[in-house]
């Protein structure tokens, strides 16, 4: 019986030392700076959605760069509009509620003008969307602000007025689309947005 006793607590002891060093890997990996898979700031979606003439076409646009992180690369190859899609839940039904960030932070290099779109899960489609414009970088890499506030953003004419306002959006935000009608050389090695944390989906 001392025996089987003394078994029995080992066996109790392991386990909740096998249980508590899974819990800290699991809080350790949650709390990590990137995913388990590809992502830039835990972004996990940057996606060609083959939408115009780009390079790739479609697909991930995740490469490696350097023994661990990633960046992202499209050419927009006509003059004639292009789209590239960030999801910021990771996956297309999931929202995120940006209603109390200031904006987003973004390391990026572009050889053109392009403009960002704030697309909510409610008004995904089409063009009419809240832009803000992400000016040129003569190819150069850099590290800008964009705010949130209504001031801005505005709507392309070309693509439509929104039917909703800019806080609507903010609610309810599916992705940013990245969209341009000149040729463009793109590549995004940060995406930070103000007091969002996107889930690893992936």
């Amino acid at each position: 019986m001392r025996l089987k006793s003394t078994f029995g607590r080992v066996a109790v002891i392991a386990y909740a030392l096998l249980f508590t060093l899974g819990s800290t890997a699991v809080a350790n990996a949650s709390h990590g700076r990137e995913c388990a898979t590809p992502s830039i700031d835990r972004l996990q979606q940057w996606i060609a959605s083959g939408e115009g003439a780009t390079e790739p076409a479609t697909g991930s646009i995740l490469v490696p760069k350097g023994r661990h992180d990633h960046t992202a690369k499209i050419k927009f190859l006509a003059d004639d509009w292009a789209v590239m899609v960030v999801w910021l839940g990771n996956k297309f039904e999931a929202q995120a509620d940006l209603s109390g960030s200031a904006g987003f932070w973004m390391t990026y290099r572009a050889t053109n003008d392009l403009y960002v779109q704030l697309r909510p899960a409610e008004f995904w489609s089409g063009g009419d969307k809240w832009v803000t414009k992400i000016p040129s970088t003569g190819g150069r890499l850099v590290k800008r602000f964009f705010s949130f506030k209504t001031k801005n953003w505005t709507y392309l004419p070309a693509l439509g007025k929104p039917s909703y306002p800019l806080a609507e959006a903010l609610d309810d935000a599916r992705g940013l689309v990245f969209v341009g009608n000149t040729k463009n050389d793109l590549e995004f090695q940060s995406l930070k947005i103000d007091g969002y944390r996107p889930p690893c989906v992936y």
